[in-house]
């Protein structure tokens, strides 16, 4: 017990509903640790759960953007050609990315 960094202990009462609150909210955040989640909320009034899955998807749609791109590329150094073809293409994902970056700041507000 010498060795503890938290030497004090709090203990507090609550009723059936409100126990079942707290789990609730400990539930939605996705944690399973009481006591963590108690001081978090005691010391800061808050817990914010960032949902990264969005970035997930939007990662999959830039990747699949920029094998376009190399597609592109590719073909330009091989031929030592731009056609009107690829630059429509290269427009094209442009457009798309700046679509996915709109998107992002959208779900971020």
């Amino acid at each position: 017990m010498a060795n503890r960094v938290r030497k004090h202990m709090i203990n507090f009462y609550v009723d059936d509903d409100e126990l079942a609150a707290i789990r609730l909210k400990m539930e939605k955040i996705n944690m399973n640790n009481q006591s963590l989640y108690l001081r978090k909320m005691a010391l800061e009034g808050r817990i914010i759960k960032v949902d990264y899955s969005v970035f997930n998807d939007i990662g999959n749609s830039i990747s699949g953007v920029s094998r376009n791109i190399n597609q592109i590329a590719k073909r330009i150094n091989a031929t030592d050609n731009i056609y009107a073809e690829d630059m429509k293409q290269i427009k094209q994902t442009q457009e798309e990315i700046w679509q996915l970056l709109k998107s992002i700041e959208l779900r971020l507000l």
